[in-house]
């Protein structure tokens, strides 16, 4: 069946972050499968990083289809473009449906698109990962593709404004080589490997990012590790 809005959504993607001045650095996209059912796996620091997440695929001429909270779907303008992606909703009370959904599109050579963590990481270091993914992709029998995200939150993060101005705000992506899901393995030890694997991914994006936090009141989409003032993961908690 033909792809008629995703690739003009694309399209529109790319027109918007050429405006923007949004400077991409993506490595490691031939780790993307050409053929083939495939989980993609990433990182998620910002509200928009399903599109730069899918953007990895492109030089392979392939297509994600993310598993999304199902309000997106509800939404006047982004409920019929997402339902025209063939992005799958996720009832967070029926689980078992888009479970399913996603498990017949993986068995049909389709690239679906996680974010383990299921929520915005407001310390922009990495939380536990749920094993949705790995057990997906055990029961349908294909590989884990690991991606890191980094400059995102710069953009549109939870709890910041927006930042959708002509700012030349670099946007790192690394892709790693796929993580086998063997049937006869444990699925927490599975998810305990990638996430490992999306960390490494991780580091290295952030040692790649060309740009350091211009002043102290600039340095809140830094992690307090790497020296900024983004809450730790124990403060948030705790906020929460």
């Amino acid at each position: 069946m033909a792809e008629l809005v995703y690739p003009p959504v694309i399209g529109a993607a790319h027109g918007l972050f050429r405006a923007l001045d949004v400077r991409i650095d993506m490595k490691g996209t031939e780790n993307i499968p050409r053929t083939g059912g495939a989980v993609l796996v990433s990182n998620h620091i910002g509200y928009l990083d399903f599109i730069f997440a899918g953007l990895t695929a492109r030089p392979q001429k392939r297509l994600v289809r993310f598993m999304a909270k199902e309000s997106v779907f509800r939404h006047k303008v982004s409920g019929p473009l997402m339902r025209a992606m063939k992005h799958i909703p996720v009832d967070r009370k029926q689980g078992e449906t888009a479970y399913q959904h996603a498990l017949d599109s993986l068995r049909a050579g389709e690239i679906i698109g996680v974010f383990p963590e299921a929520t915005i990481s407001q310390s922009f270091t990495l939380k536990s990962f749920k094993s949705g993914a790995a057990r997906m992709a055990q029961e349908a029998g294909v590989p884990l593709i690991p991606v890191a995200l980094w400059g995102t939150q710069r953009l549109w993060t939870k709890g910041r404004p927006k930042n959708l101005k002509r700012s030349h705000i670099p946007v790192t992506m690394r892709v790693g080589e796929p993580v086998e899901a063997p049937a006869d393995q444990y699925a927490g030890a599975i998810t305990r490997r990638l996430r490992e694997r999306v960390q490494e991914l991780l580091d290295a994006a952030q040692r790649a990012y060309p740009e350091k936090p211009r002043s102290a009141e600039d340095s809140w989409w830094l992690p307090a590790h790497l020296g900024g003032t983004a809450p730790t993961a124990a403060e948030v908690r705790e906020a929460g």
